[in-house]
């Protein structure tokens, strides 16, 4: 519908009479239905993205901070979303909030109900005496677990004393 027609049907006895609408303007029509919508059924959703996605998470009780999600682009499927280039940073959960680890992978899905990821591409895993990459990988943020698959590589960046004792 025209926004002068909006305007015009909107407030008619205030316009004066050479300016008012012909008598017989036509009904506005419904807007068309999407092309990929059959006739009787819900629309489907947009399939475009959230992009510059972040997702903080806190702790119930006192609020501290958990786990920040981020990525590019987000979207959601069957109850999960699927990201790209997600990043995981995880905190120590309590009221200094200092950074636990981060995890890094260009594709994933990420599971908000029980805050599981897997990915089937590269990971990067990077705590402060460790890192850890692979590919074919599960991250369980209750368990404080990643699993990796295939191509692990892991380098230690701890103080090594005494080894032969």
């Amino acid at each position: 519908m025209n926004l002068r027609h909006a305007w015009i049907l909107a407030l008619p006895g205030l316009l004066p009479a050479a300016e008012r609408p012909p008598a017989a303007l036509p009904p506005p029509s419904p807007p068309a239905a999407p092309a990929n919508t059959a006739a009787g059924t819900a629309p489907t959703l947009p399939d475009s993205p959230a992009v510059n996605w972040v997702l903080p998470i806190f702790s119930d009780r006192e609020g501290h901070r958990l786990m920040k999600l981020q990525g590019t682009e987000v979207r959601p499927i069957d109850g999960r979303v699927a990201i790209t280039n997600l990043m995981i940073t995880t905190f120590t959960g309590d009221a200094r909030a200092a950074v636990d680890s981060i995890l890094l992978s260009p594709r994933a899905v990420f599971s908000p109900k029980d805050h599981t990821a897997r990915g089937e591409q590269t990971v990067r895993f990077i705590q402060d005496d460790v890192e850890v990459t692979g590919t074919r990988w599960a991250y369980d943020h209750a368990a404080k677990k990643v699993s990796l698959e295939g191509d692990v590589r892991v380098t230690f960046r701890a103080r090594i004393t005494d080894i032969l004792r």
